[in-house]
């Protein structure tokens, strides 16, 4: 029996380096991010400008996803920005190299 993969994203966005941050999650990363750089998404993100993929992660399980969200937007900004650093130390927006 083949089962169904699935992945699902947790990602941080930014309107610049140690600028305003953004956690999100998603099934659909390539969509999702595409939606923030259009403005189609209405709220924070919009408001903020943020349009830059500083870190994402990926999950199996959209139960495990949620919950990396929910924790990671619990966290001090400074371990937020360790965690973006570790790797990603220039704040490349890491969806430059999509086909978006």
């Amino acid at each position: 029996m083949i089962k169904n993969f699935h992945q699902y994203y947790v990602y941080i966005l930014s309107n610049k380096r140690n600028g305003t941050l953004y956690t999100g999650m998603t099934n659909n990363i390539e969509r999702r991010i595409l939606e923030h750089k259009q403005g189609i998404i209405k709220g924070f993100t919009k408001k903020y400008g943020l349009h830059m993929l500083v870190y994402f992660e990926t999950h199996q399980s959209v139960n495990d996803a949620i919950l990396r969200e929910k924790r990671i937007k619990k966290w001090k900004r400074e371990w937020k920005i360790e965690m973006i650093e570790k790797d990603n130390p220039f704040w490349l927006d890491l969806s430059n190299e999509w086909d978006l």
